[in-house]
């Protein structure tokens, strides 16, 4: 295959670039767009030679585009119009202004492209934003095939369920897209929310939750969790097609543990409400871009302490005083993951790297805005083959 001439929208900090790295598709990418100046710190740092554009999507117009002459498009349009937290404002958020132009485009290119990967979260699928997706593709000519997938569906400990649709020009002598086996490769995740995906995306992945009465007789439900996520973590972390965390983690000399422990305040106020993963587990919480800063729902947290259980240190906390529940708490060494530990569970590979003026907290917010590039990187290779 000719080298593909690659446009990558809301370029981010590269995740997609580095998929299309990693698939070993003949490609280069003819420019990046991205207004997140952060981002865009992060893009060039790593990709240099990349011709970068800082400006908004809608002030290009469609001549710029077709000088471009583009055979695939990679996209990861805004998420939150399409988030609970988000209000899930759909087509009326102007955030959505960017993607709806790109829409409008497409049609209107001298040279339609022929490959298109689009990523998001789950919730874009019963979006209206979605529905007009798929109705300028079919009008373009193009098939296609959306897949809701996690990482832990490629081994790796994380969950990040999101929304995908790979789609191609059609001609008289190609296979559709629906003919790709790609629930075969990467099977239904083990995912909380599994239950709620459409039935069509396959059976379950073996880690999914069994019946409640199968949890160990000794085992204590400690924090606010209830029996069938307690369930649901024993069957997870017993899931040998998926990696360990301690794979992920960075050489415990590198990491000056002082910076990444939990402070106390946090523990006293937060423990309940915690993901604590081990260095053994099989799984971890999606990090969003709020980690290290929030608590709640932003991602895991790792115990470094192997010598102490976490039932011992849980059990009747509640009925402790803030003294001895705080030198419980303590002795879990609990600590956040690194960014680099970060970017490892979402794939990023060694050689990507944070220029030395982007601080700790940025690093976090743009990882958390990101994608999984091992997952992309399957995707890729089953769009090109």
């Amino acid at each position: 295959m000719a080298n593909l001439r690659v446009l990558e929208l809301y370029s981010g900090i590269g995740g997609m670039h580095y998929a299309l790295n990693e698939s070993g598709i003949p490609s280069q990418v003819v420019a990046a767009i991205d207004i997140n100046t952060t981002a865009n710190q992060i893009y060039r740092h790593n990709f240099p030679d990349t011709c970068l554009w800082n400006k908004t999507i809608e002030g290009i117009t469609l001549d710029d585009f077709n000088k471009l002459s583009f055979d695939m498009i990679l996209m990861s349009p805004p998420c939150q119009p399409f988030t609970r937290i988000g209000l899930k404002g759909d087509i009326s958020d102007p955030r959505t202004k960017s993607f709806l132009y790109i829409l409008d485009l497409l049609p209107r290119l001298s040279k339609l492209p022929r490959f298109i990967l689009l990523e998001n979260v789950k919730g874009f699928e019963t979006s209206s934003a979605r529905e007009r997706l798929v109705k300028t593709l079919m009008g373009c000519g193009y098939t296609f095939q959306e897949i809701m997938v996690s990482p832990t569906s490629v081994g790796i400990p994380n969950s990040r369920l999101r929304y995908f649709l790979i789609a191609k020009i059609s001609t008289e002598n190609s296979s559709t897209l629906t003919s790709f086996k790609i629930l075969d490769a990467i099977p239904h995740p083990a995912e909380s929310d599994s239950a709620e995906l459409p039935t069509a995306l396959g059976p379950p992945h073996p880690g999914t939750c069994q019946p409640e009465e199968e949890i160990p007789g000794g085992h204590v439900l400690y924090k606010l969790e209830t029996t069938m996520d307690a369930q649901r973590k024993i069957n997870q972390n017993h899931d040998l097609s998926v990696r360990q965390i301690q794979d992920f983690l960075e050489p415990q000399m590198e990491v000056i543990l002082e910076h990444y422990l939990l402070p106390p305040k946090t523990l006293l106020r937060y423990a309940l409400l915690l993901d604590i993963v081990r260095p053994t587990c099989r799984r971890s919480v999606c990090f969003t871009k709020g980690y290290g800063r929030y608590v709640e729902g932003t991602g895991s947290v790792l115990q470094c302490s192997m010598e102490t259980e976490m039932e011992n240190v849980f059990r009747g906390l509640d009925q402790c005083c803030e003294e001895e529940k705080l030198q419980r708490l303590l002795k879990l060494k609990l600590r956040y993951f690194t960014p680099r530990e970060v970017a490892n569970l979402m794939g990023f590979p060694q050689s990507f790297s944070f220029p030395e003026q982007i601080t700790t907290k940025q690093q976090y917010r743009v990882l958390g805005n990101s994608l999984n590039v091992v997952v992309v990187t399957k995707l890729l290779q089953l769009l090109i083959s």
